[in-house]
């Protein structure tokens, strides 16, 4: 069943609620997903795109139903990737004639996929036009690695569409396929875990088109991307939101990620988080276990954040797989402007921060100096050397990274009346409060490690 886009412009696609992995297993689908294609009946018929082989057979049988085959009058391929060509081969076996219309670099991509069929190419350049009657006409615009080299985009004259291809989309099915009828919170979401994913490589080629689509001076009323809603009520927020995230886009945040084999480093790992909310509470802290989350939605939060901390054991001279396969990863992504910090526990030789700090600059992050390196498990020590690192990571003060100068009233000792004293400066470890707690934050439920009196009991020692 084809759906109404606008006028003679219907989506033919396919809506694909299953999907759970994306690019291999490399992005996790959470939302369902789309694969667009666009029937255009003008004077002349278009199809704009196809869908992934999978479900080809179902995409031709729909399409029979809705046009007669041999009406098509032109195909054009946005792209060559398979999510969006992977129909063409079985389509083109039933009209092999038809002129398909696309890039140079998608000639090769299909030529190179489906081997060379004989195909009616036509090649375009940005600028060159298709009229379709009814005073309409197709526009191309060479879109060159967003993502893909042989990408493009096309728009519609008169309808003022713009079928964006890749670019401004999100794996999030909306069966109602505009993005005014979709879950505001979950689009967002989407169309930012897209961008971080996907996107985020070509940067710089999101800033120069975004400035070249705008010098064009095409009148944009909707765009129709190739995954998840089309974009109607005021369709260019997204494009300034692309121009917005290509632009070394970070977010008061810090992003906490480890690997821990005996939970040493995820000692660390809390222990920096705490220090990050007590010196900066307005900083929105997240923390993630590398063997527990996927990739793609640790590197969502990664692309949001102006700095991070990555913590690994030390494992036969290096660090864990699962956290090196998460860095070659992030280093694929190319993110810029941001900080990071490491951290470890180690048992025998400790290289395990060095690695770590190694490909972390490789990945493009400036790596700050202080880092907490613990001898098997941490201790006091160990934790002393948090406020540090969190300082250098969020580039604070002397005084506002330490608040620890002895006449500070957050740093003053409190004693029980059966003659205890609590020191913020060792805290009270054997009972979950770590070395540097002042006594504002102890729990309030936490009572004296000798007599078990409250925390209320307690009084300041006046110095």
């Amino acid at each position: 069943m084809k759906k109404q886009v606008k006028n003679n412009v219907y989506w033919i696609g396919y809506m694909d609620w299953d999907l759970q992995t994306f690019h291999g297993d490399d992005y996790t689908i959470h939302s369902g997903s789309s694969q667009n294609a666009y029937l255009i009946q003008e004077e002349k018929t278009v199809l704009m795109d196809t869908v992934w082989a999978p479900h080809q057979f179902e995409f031709i049988e729909n399409l029979k139903t809705e046009v007669d085959l041999d009406a098509i009058d032109y195909i054009v391929v946005n792209h060559g990737e398979n999510d969006h060509s992977g129909s063409l081969p079985a389509l083109m076996k039933l009209i092999p004639n038809t002129p398909i219309y696309c890039t140079a670099n998608a000639v090769k991509s299909l030529e190179g996929q489906y081997g060379k069929q004989g195909w009616n190419f036509h090649v375009v350049h940005t600028g060159d036009s298709l009229e379709i009657g009814n005073g309409k006409k197709l526009v191309f615009v060479e879109m060159t690695f967003l993502h893909w080299p042989d990408s493009m985009a096309t728009y519609l004259t008169g309808d003022n569409i713009l079928f964006s291809m890749d670019a401004f989309g999100q794996h999030y099915a909306v069966e109602e396929m505009f993005a005014d009828k979709a879950d505001q919170e979950i689009l967002w979401r989407e169309a930012m875990r897209y961008y971080a994913n996907i996107v985020a490589p070509f940067s710089p080629m999101v800033t120069k088109k975004v400035k070249e689509l705008a010098a064009m001076n095409l009148p944009v009323d909707m765009i129709a991307p190739s995954h998840g809603a089309i974009w109607r009520e005021d369709p260019m927020r997204i494009v300034e939101a692309y121009a917005k995230w290509a632009d070394t886009y970070q977010e008061n945040q810090v992003t906490v990620v480890y690997g821990t084999e005996w939970h040493g480093t995820e000692k660390i790992a809390h222990a920096i988080a705490e220090e990050i909310h007590r010196v900066s509470p307005d900083t929105i802290v997240k923390v993630f276990n590398v063997d527990h989350t996927e990739k793609d939605d640790i590197l969502y939060e990664v692309f949001k954040s102006k700095a991070i901390a990555v913590g690994s054991p030390t494992i036969l001279n290096g660090i864990l797989a699962s956290m090196a396969s998460f860095l070659y990863y992030l280093k694929s992504l190319k993110l810029k402007g941001k900080k990071a910090a490491v951290f470890g526990c180690y048992g025998w030789s400790g290289e395990g921060c060095k690695v770590l700090r190694e490909m972390l600059t490789e990945a493009g992050f400036k790596v700050v100096s202080d880092e907490v390196k613990s001898s098997w498990n941490p201790e006091e020590g160990d934790y002393a050397k948090v406020p540090a690192l969190v300082g250098s990571l969020l580039d604070l003060s002397e005084v506002d990274t330490q608040n620890t100068e002895k006449n500070s009233a957050s740093f003053s000792k409190w004693q029980c009346p059966c003659g205890y004293v609590y020191d913020p400066e060792k805290g009270d470890p054997d009972h979950g409060v770590r070395p540097g707690t002042v006594w504002e934050d102890v729990p309030a439920d936490w009572v004296c490690p000798v007599c078990g009196l409250p925390k209320s009991a307690f009084k300041k020692i006046e110095e």
